[in-house]
């Protein structure tokens, strides 16, 4: 069998994307959407919680502080949301019996999520893909850092958007 590559024709290194052209896009939302990171869209601030924070203590600082989904962290690591959704599915039937156990009893555990470096089209196919409406942003070594809602992903969207 022979070898079909052929060496370079001088000893040198040639960089294969030296004559690389750069994609054109067709408008600036479809560019913001591939090149622009999560990090584009705001997803400070966050609301963060124990796991062993109780039910009621985990309502009450939804309410107060007017966001719909707490960042559940454990030893500075991203372990589970708790959310308006969990509230009206898990809680609110029950509260009177459960209110005082740990919100790590109700919360969506092992969520979905998105690095800060990943791109902010990754982001949207998350929410839509797999039907969250909040999608919490993590670091490297899994440390909750936000939380990506339909609102925020709305005022970038509009910001690249034509028009």
């Amino acid at each position: 069998m022979t070898d079909k590559r052929r060496p370079a024709e001088s000893g040198e290194f040639q960089d294969p994307l030296e004559n690389y052209d750069p994609k054109i896009y067709s408008d600036p939302l479809e560019k913001a959407l591939a090149e622009e990171s999560v990090a584009a869209i705001q997803y400070r601030p966050a609301a963060f919680a124990t796991p062993n924070t109780p039910i009621h203590k985990a309502v009450e600082q939804l309410a107060n502080l007017h966001v719909a989904c707490l960042l559940i962290e454990e030893e500075k690591r991203l372990i589970g949301v708790f959310s308006d959704r969990d509230v009206l599915d898990k809680v609110a039937l029950e509260f009177d019996q459960i209110k005082d156990k740990p919100v790590s009893d109700v919360m969506t555990k092992d969520p979905a999520f998105v690095y800060e470096s990943d791109s902010s089209a990754a982001a949207l196919s998350v929410m839509a893909v797999l039907g969250f409406r909040h999608v919490p942003v993590i670091d490297v070594k899994h440390k909750a850092l936000g939380i990506i809602s339909p609102q925020r992903v709305t005022t970038f969207l509009r910001k690249h958007s034509l028009g």
